[in-house]
């Protein structure tokens, strides 16, 4: 009798601990609410940072933008046995846990539209990822010198030319940067960020993790703090970043307590708020591969499409909403994964890898190609022996393309703010073009180590002239006059330092225009015909 009854009770455990097994799935809903009053009044959803941005490179502001329905998210969480972790309103869907029983019973609510679980084998049918169309992401072609002492910074930044920018005056001012990883203690305190804060350059942020701003990332993992680092870090003589002017969100999206696609769904929030906000550029060192908490949720390389995981097809709606994603490649170079991570697998991100001092290849960088067999890592840069501030203020060095990403990211703000007029696409596609093996890509390095200098010299007018364009006088009091031989339409565009468009006027062969309407400072003036691209920079006295 006694074994009868053990077994049972056996039986029974056995059966509870199966019912109340806790799964992940993406809830999408069928419709949201106000889609055309949202539209028509964007600031309503949208900040008009992030207006301006998207009408400067014909961004639409669609359904995508307007916010998940709260009322439905209420609902599910009234629903027993549901928790609600994270939102989209790009993919107008909620990530939650619970049993797949009550998971399951969301699907009589008139609002769901479908269910899809972080274990696909639970699917009652393939999942969206796989199923859905895939849209392929083209590929678009296209005064003063500031001199810092970068310290042990020096070589990370000479090896991709950029303090080239920084010496013509680009050094991120005007733009704006994202950064999603574990956390950022010490960045509130230590010298390493204290231009940023004195300069009131370090905006927000926002621990997605814990749902908390009080302090939003100011601990954690130092993680983030380092990353940081190799783009907004400045201790004169011993430090400097590749974008040290630049503004500042920061983002905890990883939880270093657990390893599972509940991160990739708190990513993807992140990343919406970041457009919402303005966000010229994203630096993400982080990714998803194998590894899950629960291994029924792991990818396969197989799945490193660019098209299959949440996170990916998060980081390609980064780049349909104009912003520049860069991404690391991952650390999987000597494990037997190998290739590149996600989000670094998707079309839409800028995707880096590391080297060491000499350009060579860092073993443990993950390699390409894709899945569907796409060139990957697009470009690489120092990755090993990087220099990095920790979170004690110390200069210290790093290996991981958790670093060589960052570092791409500040120049890359840099290059884009010199040319604010270009989209995201082909700021893209210049770094991919200037690399050292554009021609010859390798699945270790892709395009190679790209070189700043050149792109800003193919694209700028130097001491305002080249061949048959010549723009004057500068300094300027009332009208600027252009000298142009082609025959071609030209569009003349005005900003200010901080990037924002002040004029915009077409223009034919010889002509000019007044500049009485502003007021007296910098400007960068960008001249745009059909087959070129200049820019420079004027003062108006």
């Amino acid at each position: 009798m006694k074994n009868i009854i053990t077994t049972l009770l056996f039986f029974c455990i056995t059966q509870l601990g199966t019912a109340q097994t806790e799964e992940d799935a993406w809830v999408y809903f069928t419709d949201k609410e106000n889609v055309a009053s949202s539209i028509a009044n964007p600031l309503i959803i949208l900040s008009q940072e992030s207006i301006d941005r998207k009408n400067l490179h014909n961004v639409a502001i669609d359904e995508k933008d307007v916010p998940v329905n709260e009322a439905y998210i209420a609902q599910v969480k009234n629903t027993t046995g549901i928790t609600v972790l994270a939102k989209s309103k790009w993919f107008n869907c909620i990530y939650v846990r619970g049993t797949q029983a009550n998971i399951s019973d969301l699907v009589s609510l008139s609002f769901v539209d479908s269910i899809d679980y972080a274990d696909n084998s639970l699917d009652s049918r393939k999942s969206i990822f796989h199923t859905e169309d895939r849209t392929p992401i083209e590929k678009n072609k296209f005064g003063v010198k500031t001199t810092f002492n970068y310290g042990s910074a020096a070589q990370q930044i000479q090896q991709l030319n950029a303090d080239y920018l920084h010496e013509q005056d680009y050094t991120g001012s005007g733009m704006t940067i994202a950064v999603m990883d574990s956390g950022f203690p010490g960045v509130n305190t230590i010298e390493g960020f204290k231009r940023i804060r004195d300069e009131g350059r370090l905006l927000d942020g926002y621990d997605f993790v814990r749902r908390d701003d009080n302090e939003f990332a100011f601990s954690g993992s130092s993680h983030g703090t380092q990353t940081f680092s190799d783009i907004a870090g400045f201790i004169d003589g011993e430090f400097v970043g590749t974008a040290p002017d630049a503004k500042y969100y920061l983002f905890i999206t990883e939880d270093v307590a657990t390893e599972g696609p509940k991160e990739e769904a708190l990513w993807v929030e992140a990343a919406e708020r970041a457009d919402s906000l303005g966000v010229h550029v994203i630096n993400t060192s982080l990714g998803y591969s194998n590894g899950f908490d629960n291994p029924a949720y792991d990818y396969t390389t197989s799945d490193m499409d660019g098209q299959t995981t949440f996170i990916s097809k998060g980081a390609n709606m980064v780049f349909e909403k104009g912003m520049l994603l860069v991404s690391s490649a991952g650390n999987s170079g000597n494990s037997s994964w190998g290739i590149i991570t996600a989000p670094g697998d998707a079309p839409g991100a800028l995707t880096v890898g590391a080297v060491d001092v000499f350009g060579s290849y860092a073993s443990f960088s993950s390699r390409g190609p894709t899945a569907d067999n796409r060139v990957k890592p697009d470009v690489v840069a120092k990755g090993l022996g990087a220099a990095v501030i920790r979170s004690n203020n110390a200069v210290s060095t790093s290996n991981g393309t958790s670093f060589s990403s960052p570092i791409m990211a500040g120049a890359v703000a840099c290059l884009w703010q010199a040319f604010p007029s270009m989209t995201n696409a082909e700021i893209m596609q210049l770094v991919r073009e200037s690399a050292s093996l554009y021609n010859n890509p390798t699945i270790q390095l892709g395009y190679g180590i790209p070189n700043f200098k050149a792109m800003f010299e193919s694209l700028s007018i130097d001491e305002n002239s080249v061949e048959n364009i010549k723009v004057y006088p500068n300094p300027v009091r009332d009208r600027l006059f252009f000298d142009l031989a082609t025959k071609e339409l030209l569009e003349i565009r005005i900003f200010t330092t901080e990037g924002r468009i002040v004029k915009s006027e077409t223009l034919k062969n010889l002509n000019s225009i007044s500049l009485n309407s502003l007021s007296k400072g910098l400007y960068l003036v960008e001249l745009i015909s059909d087959t070129s691209r200049y820019t420079l920079k004027i003062s108006k006295y």
